[in-house]
């Protein structure tokens, strides 16, 4: 028998012209990985052309394996790619940087907002890259900043099944392919323009270099692994990080090589992870800040302090200078109910958790499975890479009292369902065992009952849905119960059963994503009312539907039209139109189409400007503004003789006014018009020297509304508002208002 450090390739397959194997074939390869048989090429056999190659795969594979592999990969495609232009500019906050990346190298790589690099955006820049350099040579539009989005997606789903068919089966990647491109966050986060899509697709592609080095110890596929998290940390800074502890904790104990290698090795991996992701940070630290831009988020214009601070122990103490409502601490729930069933709620559930339970199930039946096996087996590893993953990164989500979306859960979907089709695919080898088989049931039911609860959430969506799920779902646990008695016919009936009562839910509500446009900073999957945040306190009232606050509180179930669905923000959708609103779900436009439970809305205290968020098609925090088409003239007029067309507080309000006229806008305070960049006496230096001119009335948080601790913070941009209140004329376009630099009052 060949042993772990003697082969390269571990994966199990079934001969050609065999039935296809789930799985190992038995508990003995659970314990000793079998190479699989290579054909050896005949003497004076023409190469097949590339095509066919392609097409058939290897050689000792099954007919069916490359071509289910390919439809799996253009079915998520085409999936992720239905009405994708729906969502615009999808959040404009990042757009408006990939603009200003596609018109300015310097603005590329520093991520700056604009094109004349007044400020950054509050994360590293890598997302922005792919998705700048697409613009640069397509245009500006929606697709050409939304389908690198889509492409990591289909290259997720491509790794995560590299991963499991090489150790497990083809059926294990194709299981595991399918439940990742079916959950809805997935669905929702790899058709926009958050840095998520990147951030997923570099976790998976790590832990996928883990497993390689974990199958024979080769150096080379651990300092890959540490080249992924690097560039993972250039897209979200340290939520690239969750992952480390379990995976080296992992190869260090697990590794086929001596103990000194294997820290050695974790040591050469942690280099190339610091060079990787470090090479930026020490640019950037290093650069005159006199001539970069200031790094948004911050408060000292810092890189590091942004990624120790607001992007770091601030989300995980809820301590976040500058942040929205902030820095509560303490746990006091700003974003959402913290504790163990967070994942599981109202406000994260539907998202994600569609087969979290069946994960958890199978998760500790590899381990139960694999429990006897020496300490280089390759399956469990696996287990326990990918579980462990699953688990830092759903413990550490659970209880942050930081800034908490629902959206930041697709770092889940890769893990779910890699323990799902590894899970899946061993207990089905090993059915004749009764507890196999009563855990693969068990598995099921549980899938089965909790679909049919999410959906009961939505009683309104789909109410035939979650009978068919719950009933389904049990005849399919049953008949696997008794999968070793049944014929085979019966048996794949079974599992085809289980199977699609196991996603339909998540399927269902995938669709029901696609089919929708996104906008705004907080977007979340499914249909009307699948997503309720509900804070359980906070400055104002704690956080419901859109972000903390107490304030005027929004309509329940606001009603519209026959328009198309609006999801999360809606205060201007360019270019496909849009429809006018405060940031939430699915508000609509001239029919009886209900929208989501809105609770909650404007955080209390303090106005934003003159004008407020009603006045003049404002941008607020959470979403851009509506931008006429005299307004836009407005802008253009002489644009080139100017630095900035204009400013704004805060970065939506600015975004919406740079995509909608292509000229650079300054965001006073950056995201929440928070950060201390301009000082009022650098902004008036600015309008002095003829840099900038107009000033864009209203957006952002403006003067008071809580954003921060810091005094100075909140008052930057108040007091570059009050004093171009008091010293320029007034220019009113429609509903909008401008102050125009160049004609002081007085």
């Amino acid at each position: 028998m060949t042993t772990q450090s003697d082969t390269s390739h571990q994966g199990v397959a079934s001969p050609s012209g065999a039935e296809p194997s789930w799985g190992p074939p038995s508990s003995t390869a659970l314990q000793e990985p079998v190479a699989p048989p290579t054909a050896a090429p005949r003497s004076g056999e023409p190469k097949q052309p590339f095509f066919h190659r392609v097409w058939r795969g290897r050689p000792e594979d099954p007919r069916w394996v490359r071509p289910a592999f390919l439809a799996l990969l253009v079915a998520t495609g085409l999936l992720y790619l239905y009405n994708l232009s729906a969502s615009g500019y999808a959040n404009s906050f990042y757009s408006a940087a990939v603009q200003a990346g596609s018109q300015s190298w310097k603005a590329l790589f520093f991520g700056s907002l604009d094109s004349a690099n007044a400020i950054t955006v509050d994360k590293p820049p890598a997302s922005l890259w792919p998705m700048a350099l697409s613009v640069r040579i397509f245009g500006l539009n929606s697709w050409a900043i939304l389908v690198p989005e889509v492409l990591m997606g289909v290259a997720t789903v491509g790794v995560l099944y590299g991963a499991l068919r090489r150790r497990f089966s083809p059926a294990a990647g194709l299981i595991a392919g399918a439940v990742l491109a079916l959950t809805p966050v997935a669905a929702l986060m790899f058709r926009f323009n958050n840095p998520d899509a990147m951030l997923a697709l570099l976790m998976t592609v790590t832990i996928y270099c883990v497993v390689r080095a974990l199958e024979d110890g080769r150096t080379k596929w651990l300092v890959w692994a540490g080249v992924a998290v690097g560039f993972a940390f250039l897209a979200k800074t340290l939520q690239a990080f969750l992952i480390l502890p379990p995976l080296a904790v992992v190869y260090a104990v697990c590794a086929p090589v001596r103990l000194r290698k294997r820290f050695a090795q974790l040591g050469l991996s942690a280099v190339a992870m610091v060079v990787a992701g470090g090479w930026w940070v020490a640019i950037v630290e290093l650069w005159p800040a006199s001539s970069r831009p200031y790094i948004g988020g911050s408060q000292n214009n810092s890189f590091l302090e942004l990624t120790f601070g607001y992007n770091g122990l601030g989300r995980i103490n809820g301590d976040e200078t500058g942040s929205v409502g902030g820095g509560g601490g303490g746990g006091t729930g700003q974003w959402g109910e913290t504790g163990w069933n967070r994942m599981f709620n109202s406000e994260i559930g539907s998202q994600i958790a569609w087969l979290l339970p069946a994960a958890l199930i199978l998760f500790v039946a590899g381990i139960v499975l694999t429990r006897k096996a020496r300490r280089t087996d390759l399956t469990r590893s696996s287990f326990l890479a990918w579980g462990g993953a699953l688990l830092m990164t759903a413990i550490i989500f659970s209880y942050m009292a930081g800034i908490f979306h629902q959206y930041y859960t697709v770092a889940l979907a890769p893990y779910i369902a890699a323990v799902v089709g590894m899970g899946a695919t061993v207990l089905w080898e090993e059915r004749s065992k009764v507890w196999a088989s009563l855990t693969l049931a068990g598995a099921v039911t549980a899938t089965a009952a909790w679909g049919y609860v999410l959906l009961n959430r939505t009683p309104t969506y789909l109410p035939w849905l979650k009978w068919l799920v719950l009933i389904g779902g049990l005849v399919g646990a049953l008949g696997l119960i008794f999968a070793a008695r049944l014929g085979r016919q019966l048996a794949l009936a079974a599992v085809g059963l289980s199977f699609v009562a196991s996603v339909a839910g998540p399927t269902a509500y995938t669709l029901s994503t696609v089919n929708t446009g996104h906008t705004g900073s907080i977007v979340t999957a499914g249909p009307a009312g699948a997503s309720m945040m509900g804070g359980r306190g906070g400055p104002g009232g704690g956080m419901r539907g859109g972000f903390p606050g107490g304030g005027n509180t929004r309509g329940q179930n606001q009603q519209g039209g026959n328009g198309t669905t609006q999801q999360g923000g809606g205060m201007g959708r360019p270019p496909t139109g849009g429809t006018g609103g405060f940031p939430g779900q699915n508000q609509q436009g001239n029919g009886n189409t209900q929208g989501q439970n809105q609770q909650g809305g404007m955080p209390g205290g303090g106005a934003m400007g003159e004008g407020g968020m009603g006045g003049g098609g404002v941008g607020g925090l959470l979403n851009g503004a509506t931008v006429s088409s005299a307004a836009k003239k407005l802008l253009e007029t002489n644009a080139g003789d100017y630095t900035w067309a204009a400013a704004a507080v805060g970065s939506q309000n600015s975004a919406s006014y740079q995509l909608a006229t292509g000229k650079p806008v300054m965001a006073i305070g950056g995201f929440n018009g928070t950060d201390p960049s301009p000082t009022l006496a650098q902004f008036k230096k600015y309008v002095t020297d003829g840099k900038i001119h107009y000033f864009i009335s209203g957006g952002g948080m403006g003067g008071g509304m809580g954003g921060g601790n810091s005094s100075s913070t909140t008052s930057t941009s108040s007091q570059i508002s009050s004093w171009v209140t008091a010293n320029f004329k007034k220019v009113t376009v429609g509903s909008a208002t401008f102050y125009d630099l160049t004609q002081p009052t007085k």
